[in-house]
């Protein structure tokens, strides 16, 4: 299967927190092969009052059914000392499940897609670094398309980063 995650930090030296949670997802062997957008500084959504974040998209294949790569990286947000405060508050680390193959699925705990994404510059942009033509199956439109459709634009800024060997599209 191929899983789409957003990956997102602001607190403490982000992109160790990046390189960090990406060495987890590497280690895993039930996940095969990753790529990572470009990493993108973006100012806080929802509760503002708070560091800036950087964020980005992973692509891996994974022999993860979807509920156990949702239970795999929440352990590694456990693992990286993310502690839930409130809604869109500042984290260590961030993986949302974005899409699963074409997965619809929802319950208690996980919703795919992600509900929120066609909103959210901080997700499209990377997305559709690594899959612009892939097409939503509840919106029926590709994300070039729901990026371009995006109408609150966020401050963004696409970092320059040379220290992520081997996994940057």
């Amino acid at each position: 299967m191929i899983a789409y995650i957003g990956i997102g930090t602001n607190l403490g030296d982000r992109l160790a927190n990046i390189k960090r949670a990406i060495e987890y997802l590497k280690a895993e062997e039930e996940i095969n092969a990753i790529v990572l957008s470009n990493l993108y500084e973006t100012e806080p959504v929802g509760y503002r009052d708070q560091p800036e974040f950087i964020n980005g998209v992973i692509e891996l294949k994974t022999s993860f059914s979807l509920q156990n790569l949702f239970i795999f990286l929440k352990n590694v947000e456990k693992k990286m000392g993310r502690i839930k405060t409130f809604k869109y508050g500042p984290r260590i680390i961030d993986l949302d499940i974005l899409f699963y193959d074409d997965v619809i699925y929802s319950d208690l705990d996980i919703i795919v897609p992600h509900p929120h994404l066609k909103n959210r510059a901080f997700v499209l942009y990377p997305l559709a670094e690594l899959c612009e033509n892939y097409i939503h199956p509840l919106y029926f439109k590709s994300i070039a398309n729901l990026k371009n459709d995006l109408i609150n634009e966020q401050r963004m800024k696409k970092l320059e980063i040379q220290d992520f060997p081997g996994i940057f599209k």
